[in-house]
């Protein structure tokens, strides 16, 4: 007879207790960041059409759904501002005005949740005329980068004043952490943490997240900054660079698509390492789920423990509140 084998992995898999048991990825609420859209006005909550379960909010709505994400068990959030066309210009002004609407509510929200996490963006993009995460070269088109540097310093020191836990940059401008580092420290905010977005690529996977905020590009795209999609090795340079110049933490931009990426990061890095499960990936597992192709909530949890198995230690993603209430259940 042939030889029966003596090493069989399936006693591992034997019950539902020995699988719990031998579990080696377990996603708690604890691993979230939820992004959450902010618009102008009073009273309204509006569903983002390609974003199925997903709405923009005004502040006061803003600050009951955050009530309700922390009864769920969610302490950590990143939100993202639509703002008014005409507040738009070149040099982003908008972004550093106290009385904006993006600072103030962030500042509301850490006087009635002063235990939670705020992750603020910093971007010119929502402020751009342009579009662009930063400053645009009138007669060029160029972004030009140091230029932008200023601009993104200024950002990120109006929403430490406001009350920001984690400054946020996703320009993807050349030195930006050194430079932000530099001007949280010399104005006392030296205990704000910076979540740089190491590797940010240029993906098609951020529209839904575009048609929440209309921050499309005017013209152009913004190949020049965010990273070739087809690159790998050279998120570990973007990760050498910012860490010499004094990020607390770092992420990977998409997630889903991009698991070779966060594992290389989290194998070169003692950091904590975030990964942002985007918008388009969002949207496409809700389509498939109305469409009856997928069961939605499986699918869900599956993706949500495929990246935190890849080694992101935490997670940005629009799914937060709806695997919470998963996990709830047990």
């Amino acid at each position: 007879m042939p030889q029966l084998p003596t090493h069989r992995p399936r006693r591992n898999r034997k019950s539902a207790v020995i699988r719990d048991m031998v579990q080696e990825t377990r996603l708690t609420t604890h691993d979230f960041i939820y992004p959450v859209f902010l618009i102008e006005g009073e009273n309204q909550t509006l569903e983002v059409s390609s974003m199925p379960g997903i709405h923009r909010f005004t502040a006061d709505r803003l600050i009951d759904e955050i009530g309700r994400c922390v009864e769920l068990g969610i302490h950590s959030f990143a939100p993202f501002p639509s703002i008014n066309d005409a507040l738009k210009d070149r040099l982003a002004k908008e972004s550093a005005n106290p009385e904006g609407l993006y600072l103030k509510t962030v500042a509301e929200i850490k006087r009635q949740f002063p235990e939670v996490m705020i992750m603020t963006d910093v971007a010119m993009d929502p402020y751009s005329s342009d579009g662009h995460d930063g400053v645009v070269d009138a007669e060029s088109g160029e972004i030009l980068n140091d230029a932008s540097l200023e601009v993104l310093g200024q950002m990120a020191l109006a929403q430490a004043r406001a009350g920001a836990d984690i400054i946020g940059p996703s320009d993807m401008m050349d030195g930006r952490v050194a430079w932000i580092r530099d001007v949280l420290d010399s104005n006392a905010f030296n205990h704000v943490s910076i979540m740089s977005y190491t590797a940010k690529y240029a993906s098609a996977f951020y529209g839904p997240f575009r048609d929440a905020l209309d921050s499309a590009p005017k013209k152009g795209d913004k190949k020049t900054y965010q990273m070739n999609p087809a690159n790998r090795r050279e998120a570990l340079r973007e990760l050498v660079l910012d860490e010499q110049e004094g990020a607390d933490m770092v992420m990977v931009k998409p997630a889903l698509s991009y698991l070779d990426v966060i594992m290389d990061v989290k194998a070169h890095t003692n950091l904590p390492v975030t990964a942002y499960n985007v918008s388009g990936e969002y949207a496409m597992v809700k389509a498939a789920a109305q469409n009856g192709w997928l069961d939605g909530e499986k699918t869900m949890m599956e993706v949500l423990t495929s990246i935190k198995r890849a080694g992101a230690d935490a997670i940005l993603t629009y799914f937060a509140k709806e695997a919470a209430e998963v996990l709830r259940r047990g």
